[in-house]
């Protein structure tokens, strides 16, 4: 390990400024790996060089490619599986159901990392969407302008579709191009891509049916978190669904949710009054 405590506090602090995302001690050799090969391409001999290297120069356009490397990507199709279930069987038709439905369902895939779950999410509304009119307009977001890239021109490699994907979704959905599989033009006409911090303000991105918010909030700390699901349930039409991963709640953070289950799953949606 060749980074210092001083260089890599001062990732710490810059990466918690710019991101909100809270790097603990201990995470030395996360920074080292995510780095190395940015460190490599800028000819330093060393991790802990590179950072010295950024730290002189204020480098601003090496510090957003620092930030993004350092941004958590773990993902998969349907992954952990019951809260798409919930989507399908509990959420899709309350909405559909409501009396003045438009016809088109809108929800936010925040921290979408590659596109995996706001096209798993295009792929159950399609499905649904047979012999009935069912539109969907589905915004994914991340920090990283990468993954955002990533989602937008939909293709994915052989091992990336072999993670979860059922294969007759694979084959309804996607088109195979040389090593790679692409998705459909249905799919993609869902959703619309954009970069966002979510520790910022979210702007004008509209008002949603349902929320996606999973497996990001454990990143950050207790301020942060209280202060994206504010604006989140600002951003959220009356009655709509905000799911979390199995490893979050609200509980302790913010108040203005109720906890609803869904078969093996949960929702939130905003208190009364909150």
């Amino acid at each position: 390990m060749t980074l210092t405590t001083e260089n890599f506090d001062y990732v710490r602090e810059m990466v918690h400024r710019d991101s909100a995302i809270v790097l603990a001690p201990g995470k030395e050799y996360l920074v080292e790996a995510r780095l190395t090969p940015l460190a490599r391409s800028s000819g330093a001999t060393t991790v802990d060089d590179f950072v010295a290297r950024i730290r002189v120069a204020r480098d601003l356009a090496m510090r957003a490619k620092v930030i993004d490397a350092l941004t958590t990507n773990e993902t998969s199709w349907y992954r952990d599986g019951d809260p798409f279930t919930a989507l399908r069987n509990t959420v899709l038709p309350e909405i559909v159901g409501r009396p003045g439905f438009d016809g088109t369902v809108r929800i936010w895939s925040a921290a979408c990392s590659s596109g995996q779950e706001p096209y798993t999410i295009a792929m159950e509304i399609a499905d649904m969407a047979s012999g009935r009119p069912l539109n969907a307009s589905i915004l994914a977001t991340d920090l990283s302008p990468t993954m955002v890239e990533r989602t937008k021109a939909g293709r994915y490699s052989q091992l990336e579709v072999n993670r979860g994907m059922p294969a007759t979704r694979l084959v309804q959905h996607f088109t195979r191009e040389g090593t790679e599989w692409v998705v459909s033009s249905r799919l993609r006409s869902m959703v619309r891509t954009q970069t966002m911090n979510l520790a910022s303000p979210f702007g004008a991105i509209g008002k949603f049916d349902v929320v996606f918010l999973r497996n990001v909030l454990i990143y950050f700390d207790v301020p942060t978190k209280r202060q994206i699901l504010q604006r989140v349930r600002a951003v959220m039409r009356p009655n709509a669904y905000l799911f979390l991963g199995s490893a979050e709640v609200t509980i302790g953070v913010d108040d203005g949710w109720r906890r609803s289950a869904a078969g093996r799953s949960s929702f939130y949606q905003p208190a009364t009054g909150a």
